[in-house]
């Protein structure tokens, strides 16, 4: 049997982005359901708010601190495997976790679990990239798209079948990923065809090494203050509503909105920040974001609906922009660069929610929620640290020559 050609990099290969956004789809279903799993299986043995934070960050920590790593085998095995194997992984120890009788055990069989989601989304984004060809935006915003729309159903599916079932449902979510990794371990079998690195001229390149790496450092800090509000909004709406009485059907539903709205948002971000000033683009959705965030805490009916809409989907806007700004960084290292910055976004989200939990227990959910909403006016503030690009559409072959010569 013959070694499968290389995908032909000028077009756009519409079964091989299908085959990955379905495994995003399918993986993040299982990743969302997380936070529900934790705060069912806690409040059943009346454990606290930070206990539901501390499981949230092991996952996420190991989920995302793994994720270089694997993108530097994505970039070295040219896509291939990683991805579909990383979707079996976690299924397959998301069914096992029915099966823990204790809050230790369940958090580690999760938390091993979440190692195959770091394979899976550096190794992700590289396929989603090249599977675009000459329309490597596009393709990302909709690999990313579907990723969100599962971060959003997950919460939903998880809440009705652990309240019919209980943890007893957990294998059945998992066997309906199953289609998804089959999917791919035919449609990835060909490797990426290599490609010379493109030239992106970055508008710090004629700076000071020292310059460039302040700005590498604020930029990173920028993707932490973004993470933060939406990551811990996440993780503790669920406990939140679960206070007030709604069933994790209920809630998990209600936090569905809040992640839907999000798939949107992301999908947006990748088609403005291919025609407007980045930082514009960003700085302006995440300070929209703050009235909508703190409103939401306070609503109810159609008021808690489209708050949480226009949050969710604010909040979401610079996802695709700043792993697209990351990546253009090193072109040849595309797998390792989205790992770093995939798995700061998880880890600086993590961690937040793990210290939203620890201050919940002191102060109150709502207080700590409340200030979370006005964190996104300090990432706009820092937005503007980073250099002006020209929208990429807009982008001509001289431009790269003119800021060289700048």
């Amino acid at each position: 049997m013959h070694e499968p050609r290389p995908m032909n990099t000028n077009r756009m290969n519409a079964n091989r982005l299908s085959a990955i956004s379905l495994g995003h789809f399918a993986i993040d279903v299982l990743n969302s359901s997380v936070v529900i799993i934790l705060t069912v299986f806690t409040r059943d043995l009346a454990l606290g708010y930070s206990k539901i934070g501390l499981g949230v960050m092991i996952y996420m920590l190991a989920a995302s601190l793994s994720q270089p790593f694997f993108g530097l085998l994505a970039d070295r095995w040219r896509g291939r495997w990683l991805a579909a194997f990383g979707l079996l992984w976690t299924m397959s120890f998301y069914a096992i976790a029915a099966f823990a009788d204790s809050y230790t055990l369940l958090l580690t069989l999760l938390t091993i679990g979440a190692l195959g989601s770091g394979a899976f989304h550096p190794t992700g984004i590289v396929n989603a990239g090249d599977a675009g060809g000459s329309q490597p935006t596009t393709a990302t915003s909709v690999f990313f798209l579907l990723g969100q729309t599962g971060l959003s159903v997950g919460p939903f599916v998880a809440g009705l079948v652990l309240d019919q079932m209980g943890m007893r449902g957990l294998p059945y979510i998992a066997l309906a990923t199953l289609p998804a990794f089959l999917y791919m371990l035919w449609a990835l079998r060909a490797p990426m065809q290599e490609q010379d690195e493109v030239a992106h001229v970055a508008a710090t390149g004629s700076r000071s090494r020292g310059a460039a790496v302040t700005i590498v450092v604020l930029f990173l800090l920028l993707v932490i203050l973004r993470s933060s509000t939406l990551q811990s909004y996440i993780a503790l709406l669920p406990p939140y509503f679960a206070d007030q009485g709604y069933t994790s059907g209920q809630y998990g539903f209600m936090v569905s909105i809040f992640t839907l709205a999000g798939a949107l948002g992301t999908f947006s971000g990748g088609f403005l920040g291919d025609r407007f000033d980045r930082r514009h683009v960003i700085a302006v959705t995440l300070i929209l974001s703050v009235p909508f965030s703190f409103l939401l805490l306070r609503s109810s009916g159609w008021g808690y609906y489209i708050t949480a809409a226009l949050s969710g989907a604010l909040l979401n806007v610079p996802h695709s922009i700043l792993l697209i700004m990351g990546q253009e960084l090193l072109p040849k290292r595309k797998g390792m660069i989205g790992g770093v910055v995939l798995g700061l976004m998880f880890a600086a989200g993590a961690a937040s929610a793990w210290l939203a939990g620890l201050a919940a227990d002191r102060i109150g959910l709502m207080s700590v929620l409340t200030l979370l909403a006005f964190v996104p006016l300090l990432a706009a503030a820092l937005v503007y640290t980073m250099p002006k690009a020209r929208p990429r559409l807009l982008r001509t072959p001289a431009d790269a020559a003119a800021v060289a010569a700048d």
